[in-house]
């Protein structure tokens, strides 16, 4: 089926001329893409092997795993412009009063420096909570959450400034696997009320911030959640959409349903937790995917190559659509999250054809590397698929931001 990217492309007019302003005509001019406005991403931290936090901060000592990570990240950054980095509360600040707020800093600015995108996952989340919490009332938990929000989105403004606020509403206050307090305060508050909260408080904290809203439960359940946190005036940017599938493939017809239910609110979506496995299928009786233990859940070759038919249909579905503009799988490596077979690599850091399948999609068939040559007034136009390029004319090279809202007015290149 042949697919619509015309939303995806951009074009700007330049202007090549010499240091005095004299136009430069016939020249040519060089423009290879460096990177997607489109954001794709997928897991650098949560397996031993690819841990950019450990890495970054310098808790990662032993040479072998380090130079592992580093192979398994020039793979990823082949790829990759978008990384989620963790904030679950019960690791980041184990104990009260110490938060991992240097080393998280040191992996999003190695990342940064890389020119990928980063967000933070999440702020108000009752798994993984921090156990600490429980011996206080609900309205003293209620304030440590706020200022835990305003002390984590003020310390890494600038560094990290998309955030999903606040994880898992629909099920929060009803959720009954074991005591936390984000629970408790959810069932006194209202699932609104405590999306609001968390809202207003990250957004008073970086009101240029990018704030999601994020869950697994795609249900009309989420909808009507979202359309009321909207009513009461939450502030939401985008919408997080969970897509864990390691009971299988969700399929095309669904996928589409699922982008129709929430494409009314005319935000941007974000496909935050795609897993799609190469090996066998959870069975379907497992309601809460953290109950299936499998110590020993292979890949397989055949299972391989469905995964990568399903992330090829998947990925050229979001892509096409215009509202979409993150795509994250949630594992990069094999035997990460439920020791899944749901990586692009294998755990030897060995390429699954889903990586080979991703890459021809994301760096051939939507990737724009062109050549043009200026007109008698030193113009031309770039027109490609929008993102980040280098142009290069003569031995000079400049950089263009082929971006949705800066693509109107000439740029110069000056020689």
């Amino acid at each position: 089926m042949s697919r619509d990217y015309s939303h995806r492309m951009g074009q700007k007019k330049i202007r090549v001329q010499a240091k005095d302003g004299t136009a430069l005509a016939g020249k040519s001019v060089k423009a290879e893409m460096q990177r997607h406005e489109f954001l794709f991403g997928a897991g650098v931290f949560g397996t031993p092997t690819f841990d950019a936090v450990s890495y970054a901060s310098g808790e990662m000592k032993d040479p072998a795993r380090r130079e592992g990570f580093e192979q398994r990240f020039e793979k990823w950054a082949a790829l990759m412009n978008n990384a989620t980095l963790p904030f679950y509360w019960g690791g980041f600040e184990h104990e009260e009063g110490k938060p991992r707020n240097v080393q998280v800093m040191a992996a999003a600015k190695f990342l940064k420096e890389r020119g990928v995108t980063l967000k933070g996952h999440p702020l108000c989340w009752h798994t993984f909570c921090a156990e600490w919490l429980l011996k206080y009332s609900n309205a003293e938990i209620i304030r440590k959450q706020t200022e835990r929000i305003r002390r984590d989105v003020g310390y890494f403004a600038g560094t990290i400034d998309m955030w999903d606020v606040i994880n898992e509403v629909v099920i929060m206050p009803i959720f009954d696997k074991y005591d936390n307090a984000i629970t408790r305060i959810c069932q006194e508050l209202g699932r609104v009320k405590t999306v609001k909260t968390m809202f207003d408080t990250a957004r008073e904290t970086n009101p240029d911030a990018k704030l999601l809203i994020n869950d697994f439960n795609l249900s009309a359940s989420y909808q009507i959640l979202i359309d009321g946190c909207l009513n009461s005036g939450v502030d939401i940017d985008a919408i997080g959409l969970q897509t864990h599938m390691h009971q299988g493939y969700m399929g095309k017809n669904r996928l589409e349903e699922v982008l129709a239910r929430y494409e009314v609110f005319g935000k941007p979506l974000h496909f935050t937790e795609i897993t799609l496995t190469s090996g066998e299928i959870m069975p379907p009786e497992i309601v809460d995917l953290n109950d299936y233990k499998n110590d020993d859940w292979a890949t397989t070759p055949e299972f391989e190559d469905r995964q990568a038919r399903e992330f090829a249909e998947m990925y050229e579905i979001l892509f096409s659509h215009p509202l979409v503009s993150t795509a994250y799988s949630w594992e990069f490596v094999d035997g990460g999250w439920l020791n899944a077979p749901a990586g692009l690599l294998r755990k030897d850091g060995s390429a699954k054809p889903a990586y080979d399948a991703l890459y021809e999609l994301i760096r051939g068939k939507w990737w724009t590397n062109t050549e043009v040559i200026t007109d008698e007034n030193g113009e031309a136009i770039i027109e490609g698929f929008r993102g980040d390029y280098k142009l290069t004319c003569l031995d000079t090279t400049t950089d263009l931001a082929l971006r949705k809202g800066q693509l109107d007015g000439v740029m110069t290149f000056t020689l």
